[in-house]
Order: C-alpha cells, then sequence, then structure tokens
C-alpha cells in the first residue's frame, strides 16, 4: 500500500475509515498489460496506478461504463481491452474534436476500439450523449479543475449529468489533484489543484453519495504550492527544463481517489 500524507488522513470526516485496497482481478491485471498500449502511457503506470485504482471503483468486464472526458485515451487504452467481451465502453468527450486521441487509437487498433462508443459531455438537446439511467459505471480522471474554471462553470452540470446516466446503484469514480484543506482556496482557480471537500460538495448536489477514498495516488512529495500549478510537475514540466531534475523527483501529483454511489 503507498504512503498517506499525515495531512491527508486529519482531513477525513469523523468516522470515515479509509477504504481498504482492493485486489485487482486477472481480467484487469490482463488489460492493463494489454499489447495495444502505448509505451509512454506503460511508463507512467507506476505513478497512475490504474490495476489498483479500477479495482477499488469496481468496474467490472461486464458492465457499462462512461470515461468522461478521455483526451488522449490514458484510461481507455485499459478500458477498452477490459470491456471489450463483455461490456460497453463510452468515450465521452467535450465535441468530436475532443475525441480525437480516441479516434487515433482505434486507427491503431480496430479490433480493440471497434466496440467503443462515443458521446458529447456535456451533452445538450439534439447532442448524443450517454442514456440516462444505463451506466453501471462513470469515470473521470483529472477533469473536475477544467470544468470549475473553464470560460464558463459547468461543473455542478457535470455532476448532474453523471448522476443521471447512471442506473441506480450505480458508482462515480472520481480521481483529481487534490488541493489540501488548510490552503488558500483561492488557488483552486488557478492551480489545477481542487479542495476534497468541494468535489464531494459538488458530488452530493447532484445527487451521490460519498462511498469511500483510497490514498492509492497520494503523493506525500507533492507541496501544491509550484509557480506553474499542477503543470510543474511532470509530465507536462511548465517550467521546461528549469528545475527539471527536482520535480521528476516529486513525480505526478498528489490525488485523491473519490467514490460515489447514486442511490437505489
Amino acid at each position: 500500500m503507498r504512503p498517506i500524507a499525515l495531512a491527508a488522513l486529519l482531513t477525513l470526516p469523523a468516522g470515515l475509515a479509509l477504504a481498504a485496497p482492493s485486489a485487482p482481478s486477472p481480467a484487469l491485471i490482463a488489460a492493463v498489460k494489454a499489447p495495444s498500449r502505448t509505451p509512454a502511457n506503460v511508463a507512467r503506470d507506476r505513478y497512475r496506478h490504474p490495476a489498483e485504482t479500477l479495482a477499488f471503483f469496481g468496474v467490472k468486464p461486464t458492465d457499462t461504463v462512461v470515461e468522461i472526458w478521455p483526451s488522449g485515451g490514458w484510461y481507455t487504452e485499459i478500458l477498452a481491452p477490459y470491456t471489450l467481451r463483455r461490456g460497453t465502453l463510452y468515450a465521452a468527450g467535450p465535441s468530436e474534436k475532443g475525441l480525437a486521441g480516441v479516434a487515433k487509437l482505434r486507427a491503431a487498433h480496430p479490433s480493440v476500439y471497434a466496440k467503443v462508443k462515443t458521446a458529447i459531455f456535456p451533452a445538450v438537446a439534439g447532442q448524443p450523449g450517454v442514456p440516462a439511467g444505463t451506466a453501471d459505471v462513470v469515470l473521470t480522471f483529472r477533469n473536475v479543475h477544467n470544468w470549475r474554471f473553464g470560460a464558463t462553470d459547468q461543473t455542478q452540470a457535470a455532476f448532474d449529468q453523471m448522476f443521471a446516466m447512471l442506473k441506480p446503484g450505480g458508482t462515480l469514480g472520481v480521481e483529481e489533484h487534490r488541493l489540501p484543506e488548510t490552503m488558500d482556496t483561492a488557488l483552486e482557480g488557478k492551480s489545477g489543484y481542487m479542495r476534497r471537500s468541494s468535489v464531494i460538495a459538488f458530488a452530493k448536489k447532484a445527487g451521490f453519495t460519498f462511498a469511500g477514498e483510497s490514498q492509492v495516488n497520494a503523493n506525500p512529495k507533492d507541496t501544491h504550492d509550484y509557480p506553474g500549478g499542477v503543470w510543474t510537475l511532470p509530465p507536462n514540466y511548465a517550467e521546461k527544463d528549469k528545475d527539471r531534475a527536482k520535480y521528476a523527483a516529486i513525480g505526478e501529483s498528489d490525488r485523491m481517489t473519490l467514490k460515489f454511489v447514486k442511490p437505489r
């Protein structure tokens, strides 16, 4: 189990225990090792812990899974082969252009990605969205800050739509760059980090029940206070070569890994 920062422990609500680590299934391990994955993405597994993260969220190969804003498809490379035979995977992007990464994967490995469905998220009337009440699991990785501080605040609308697309009893898994609760909330607006309490508040307002969290993606080396925000750290290196070795030694960001459930 990864080390847990004391500060992270101190921010847990009274009475809420950390979730016990879940053992990834053989099918999930096989998907993480899929030969169709990009080598550069595989090299980042040591920071992102995909098998442990997806096991914590309880994703099964028979599920209807929605991946929100997959961008280049880092997690899509695992979810597509995992759900290929018995499940369904939706890649939901902000536009067709926003799904270009998935289209590129499909072109390179059509047999792996041929069944992946696409949708627009957040969808407005007339756009192809994920049908309401059809998903077993909705997953979003490092996207909440994008909805919160883009040109228009889409955060609550995003959580509302994710709630709507899930079946009763379905799971929402959220991974996000974590801003310590003791740090100035104004940093949420420019750093790329979000307070855990902020994310939970949006989810609860949408109707979700908070089901637990894992520290599998915690990084106690992350000080959360960089000149270029979270993008100072790898893989972005916003400061380019300045202090690059220092940031490389820190690794990727400290992240919260939160699980929510749509009540039955």
